[in-house]
């Protein structure tokens, strides 16, 4: 694999990307978050070009929806794991391991799109509880997950894995002491894992979404307009790049979804 450190360098790459039709035919994806957001969009998309994505998040009826979605739109079945990634340990990530092998044989892919603020404040009063909330759902989840489905994602002929990055991960910021901290940890983790499986089959990079019409977003900046900022349906190039064979030699990178 070529090792890319460098954004500038990956953009030409990016930028003259054109999906083939069904250019993920018969991957098996695992999107985390996929209940809304940029999970839904990515699942949605992912199904789109061919993949058969297994739709992981903490609220059903949420994930059930996205799969009627994608079943109505005539796209291959989707998978649905329900799991709230606060309370989930190290074994229910070897089990979800196991049954992936179990059923489908081998993980293509992995996007890491779920994400939590916490609480918003000066650092002094960050609380134990909050940090340890934020960590668990944005660092700890992510290092059991990949962990557990390495086994999985050795079995495939070519793997990625997809980070979420933040401008918050790149320059800290007041106030969101425990989400920029998480992001900079999420970034170092990405980087540690291409360096170590620079000459094997998986491949890890991050992908920055950017400011997205996200009701996470909303939550966070009630005054702003909704149409300033781009749906996540308008970001999805790198989401669906990183997970294309075209990409297959782009490892230790970190995209940025709103060049």
């Amino acid at each position: 694999m070529i090792l890319l450190a460098q954004l500038d360098s990956q953009l030409p790459t990016m930028l003259n990307y054109f999906p083939k039709e069904h250019t993920l035919k018969e991957k098996i994806l695992l999107v985390t978050g996929a209940g809304d957001g940029i999970g839904r969009q990515a699942a949605l998309k992912y199904s789109e070009y061919g993949a058969t994505v297994i739709l992981l998040g903490k609220t059903v009826s949420k994930l059930e929806s996205v799969y009627d979605e994608i079943v109505k739109l005539g796209y291959p079945e989707p998978a649905i794991v329900p799991l709230d990634l606060k309370g989930a340990t190290a074994k229910h990530y070897q089990d979800m391991g196991n049954t992936i092998i179990g059923q489908f044989g081998r993980l293509d892919g992995i996007l890491h799109n779920a994400s939590f603020t916490g609480h918003i404040g000066p650092f002094e009063q960050i609380t134990e509880e909050d940090w340890q909330a934020v960590f668990q759902v944005n660092l700890h989840s992510q290092f059991l997950m990949t962990q557990a489905l390495l086994p999985a994602l050795k079995l495939a002929k070519s793997a990625s894995v997809i980070f979420t990055s933040s401008d918050l991960g790149i320059k800290g910021k007041a106030f969101w002491g425990p989400y920029c901290i998480s992001k900079f940890a999420t970034q170092g983790m990405m980087e540690v894992l291409a360096d170590e499986y620079e000459n094997s089959t998986v491949r890890f990079n991050c992908i920055n979404p950017g400011p997205c019409r996200t009701k996470m977003r909303a939550q966070h900046f009630p005054g702003e307009k909704p149409e300033s900022v781009k749906p996540p349906a308008e970001i999805m190039t790198p989401y669906l790049y990183l997970m294309d064979e075209q990409a297959s030699t782009q490892t230790g990178s970190t995209l940025n979804a709103q060049y």
